[in-house]
């Protein structure tokens, strides 16, 4: 197993290695790198059939079963990505890290893209570490100790048109610490994002608006950003508690098509600044 960062602060590229075979030995490594580099790519892999994805995620843990699935469809946790000319909102088109408006939001995500467009599709990510480590002392303070309120109705209900009588348990919303600790790595992440994350705790509306604001828009800087141009069957598997990402869609007409698998996490952790 060789290890290439594609930058000093995000995102690495694993080579010689057969994501088909995975060993607990491979997995054990591929997570270290994960907890540095928060996102790890794998190109010229096999194309993964529903149980070889599915199996290759229970190496790291339970498998998350998405909320937003409709309750007529098979819980495998298997999620189709597709994208085409008859697509009208393309998912993850906006910053954001999986599922957040969980109580237990998923940790890893896995997708192999099956068929890629001729150009563009690119994906970015963002390190939480980096957001986090480039506030101000003054910043961190003010942090320390807040939560958020992130709810999956607005993008739901006026992206992407999921009525909520047919969510299991309709439009769901979670509390979470703005600055979470890593549970493997240890390390403080910010932990909101524009997608779900609708207000902070404890604050005046006009002040809440305007920190979050900044703070997602911090989140979003491109000196903290890897991008990730796809290959056919190409795999990429990051973790939702320390990166946000972000799938441009700027291939209409084209098609993009792949298979998402994620795994289960606990409640994140609240970070405190005395644990520095």
């Amino acid at each position: 197993m060789k290890v290439i960062p594609l930058t000093p602060i995000i995102g690495a590229e694993i080579i010689d290695v057969d994501l088909t075979q995975p060993t607990r030995k491979l997995i054990k490594e591929v997570e270290n790198v994960l907890f540095e580099y928060s996102v790890v790519f794998f190109r010229d892999q096999p194309m993964l059939s529903r149980n070889q994805h599915i199996e290759l995620a229970k190496l790291f843990g339970p498998i998350h079963m998405h909320p937003g699935v409709p309750l007529d469809e098979q819980h495998s946790g298997y999620l189709s990505v597709h994208t085409d000319h008859n697509t009208k909102v393309a998912v993850g088109n906006r910053w954001h890290s999986d599922v957040t408006h969980e109580k237990e939001p998923p940790y890893i995500s896995i997708l192999q893209n099956h068929e890629i467009p001729p150009a563009g599709g690119d994906t970015l990510f963002s390190s939480m570490y980096a957001a986090y480590q480039a506030f101000s002392p003054r910043m961190k303070l003010l942090l320390d100790g807040l939560t958020a309120r992130h709810s999956c109705e607005q993008p739901y209900k006026n992206i992407f048109n999921i009525k909520e009588e047919s969510l299991e348990d309709g439009y769901s919303e979670a509390i979470h610490p703005v600055v979470l600790r890593h549970h493997g790595s240890g390390k403080p992440a910010l932990y909101v994002n524009r997608e779900f994350t609708e207000e902070l705790i404890g604050l005046p509306p006009e002040e809440g608006k305007a920190l979050l604001e900044f703070l997602f828009s911090h989140a979003e800087r491109a000196d903290f950003h890897c991008r990730f141009k796809w290959s056919k069957n190409a795999i990429a598997l990051w973790d939702n508690r320390s990166a946000q990402h972000f799938a441009i869609w700027d291939y209409w007409p084209n098609t993009r098509r792949g298979y998402r698998v994620a795994v289960r996490g606990g409640p994140p952790e609240m970070w405190k600044s005395t644990q520095v």
